[in-house]
């Protein structure tokens, strides 16, 4: 299932990523936060994988041209302040995709139902971070800032359509512009502009071209499954 493929693996490799942060987070809340947020998307990921086939597999024998994430979420946690931007960017488009597919009657509607509340925290957590650092010192004012405008090329791959997800994908973009517009506006920052205002146009991860830190990622996520083929705990 197409549909199933994609959204797996955008929780999949966000939960990854969100992972490599154990042991690294600027203070010990952060380390329990991001650590929730990750086992929130992994939950997500064993759900919508398994209805496409057997999870594991799907994980850590796959190739890196077989995934279908949109390519923002494999982008590097780069300092607190990327993390923050990848993670308003994509929460805010999940959760309004799942409170679509919650009002819906496909195949998603139950888990979307279930996971829409967890999804409104990270929401509100990369929101609360974003203030905190946009209108906090001019330092952090100005890596949130870069972080923005970096991820910001990333972004419209999210509206593309994907086959079996049956929502409404112009107003799915409308709505997250005008949340995160929002959001950037109260903490001081702007949208991008220049050649980042420009780059609506769609990646191509959902057709399994990623970008070059995708594989580095994948090579470390999949290494111990494929170290010790078949081994049980």
């Amino acid at each position: 299932m197409t549909a199933a493929l994609a959204l797996g693996d955008d929780a999949l490799v966000l939960s990854h990523r969100l992972g490599e942060w154990a042991g690294h987070a600027p203070v010990l809340e952060e380390e329990v936060a991001l650590a929730n947020i990750a086992l929130d998307l992994l939950g997500q990921a064993r759900v919508l994988l398994s209805l496409v086939g057997d999870e594991d597999e799907l994980a850590y024998l796959r190739e890196e041209r077989a995934f279908r994430n949109v390519q923002l979420v494999e982008q590097p946690n780069g300092d607190f302040a990327h993390t923050i931007a990848r993670q308003l960017y994509f929460s805010t488009y999940q959760r309004l995709l799942y409170e679509q597919l919650a009002a819906g009657e496909s195949a998603f509607a139950g888990l979307a139902a279930k996971a829409v509340k967890e999804v409104a925290y990270h929401q509100d957590h990369a929101e609360h971070w974003t203030l905190r650092l946009g209108d906090g010192t001019d330092e952090s004012h100005d890596r949130m800032q870069l972080a923005v405008d970096a991820l910001w090329r990333f972004t419209g791959e999210l509206f593309e359509p994907v086959e079996g997800v049956e929502v409404d994908w112009q107003s799915l973009r409308s709505g997250w512009l005008e949340s995160v517009s929002a959001v950037l506006e109260r903490a001081t920052l702007t949208l991008p502009t220049g050649p980042q205002a420009g780059a609506w146009t769609a990646g191509a991860g959902r057709q399994g071209i990623h970008t070059e830190p995708f594989g580095r990622m994948i090579a470390e996520m999949q290494h111990l499954h494929r170290s010790h083929p078949g081994a049980s705990w």
